[in-house]
């Protein structure tokens, strides 16, 4: 079975990062994978195919909408069973010319319950098959978007361990005795890291490290200056456990999330975790169980689930841990990933 998975690059995210996980792992399992990549060269696309580990095809997609783009897409998945597309743009452009179509849903973008759902409408029609990452996406794409529930199956995201390390971290500023709190996540108005800074004020010696880069790096630093409170902004590192295991929590602030990889993450490191009571999160955290869940947009209710957990972790890390090893492995993914091929009738 040949399939190509089709997603639009600018970096590694949350997708990114399932794909560099579910591809290896169908290869393993006799499948032909291959991917497509949709370089949008404004941002950082080099380090995806860096790890990447399956023949791969680059086209340069630095626009929205481009025709020529759409030919070239359509030539590269004519010789293919199936074509596997990934957000918006892989969506659209992946649609053409494919024989056989699946198409992931990885977020609850409130753009897709707009206007663009008649575009998403459209576009399910000519997929055999829709997997979206967590059941409060299959509601969302269900009720809001109108995508026919018949088409719709639900996947999680597996992981098994924390990402390994390409490099040593540079030093930081960080004092050795502070207590860190870890938000691994793009800077960008969605993962709602303005709401950690603010929550910062009544956290008493602790530091904010948010692994990732965005947009919002320069008014986040000016957000912390401002409040004077210790935020530590490191891009992305090379070595990621590092940061997990010094860390004292994980705290996920998120305004709406697709699924949430950095969670996972922080649960196999048996970190506990403080993050919003939104979109996919509740399905993954379970609240009072492995972590603490607050409303959004609300750094007083935020700040007093991280002291709580700095004084008293509990078993958080370990139940988290534990959690995540039973629900949320990678061979549950390619092998609920595989059967849903299989029902294309390839």
């Amino acid at each position: 079975m040949k399939v190509l998975h089709v997603h639009r690059i600018g970096g590694i995210g949350g997708s990114e990062r399932y794909l560099l996980t579910l591809l290896p792992a169908l290869a393993e399992r006799g499948v032909e994978v291959s991917f497509l990549g949709l370089d949008d060269p404004s941002r950082a696309p080099d380090p995806f195919y860096e790890a990447l580990t399956v023949p791969f095809e680059r086209l340069s997609a630095p626009r929205d909408l481009d025709p020529l783009l759409a030919l070239r897409v359509r030539r590269a998945v004519r010789s293919t069973d199936v074509v596997h597309t990934h957000l918006v743009h892989a969506d659209v452009y992946g649609a053409f010319g494919a024989h056989r179509l699946v198409s992931t849903k990885h977020n609850d973008d409130p753009f897709r319950a707009g206007a663009f759902r008649f575009v998403e409408r459209a576009l399910a029609r000519r997929a055999a098959r829709i997997i979206v990452i967590t059941e409060s996406l299959a509601r969302f794409q269900i009720e809001r978007v109108g995508l026919p529930q018949e088409k719709v199956e639900v996947i999680h995201y597996g992981l098994d361990d924390v990402p390994p390390a390409w490099g040593a971290n540079p030093p930081d500023p960080v004092p050795p005795d502070a207590r860190v709190l870890l938000a691994v996540c793009r800077l960008e108005p969605q993962k709602g890291v303005d709401n950690a800074v603010r929550a910062l004020r009544d956290i008493r010696g602790a530091h904010l490290v948010v692994l990732g880069e965005g947009p919002q790096r320069a008014e986040l630093s000016q957000l912390a200056r401002e409040l004077d409170v210790p935020l530590y902004l490191p891009g992305r590192v090379p070595d990621v456990a590092a940061w997990l295991r010094r860390a004292d929590l994980l705290v996920h602030p998120v305004r709406w999330e697709g699924f949430g990889l950095a969670l996972l993450e922080a649960m196999l490191a048996s970190l506990p975790v403080v993050a919003t009571r939104v979109s996919s999160i509740p399905e993954i955290v379970l609240d009072g169980e492995t972590g603490l869940l607050v409303p959004p947009d609300d750094p007083a209710a935020l700040a007093a689930a991280v002291n709580r957990v700095l004084a008293d972790p509990s078993d958080f890390g370990e139940r988290g841990r534990a959690r995540a090893r039973a629900e949320f492995s990678v061979a549950r993914m390619a092998e609920r990933t595989l059967a849903v091929y299989e029902k294309t009738g390839v």
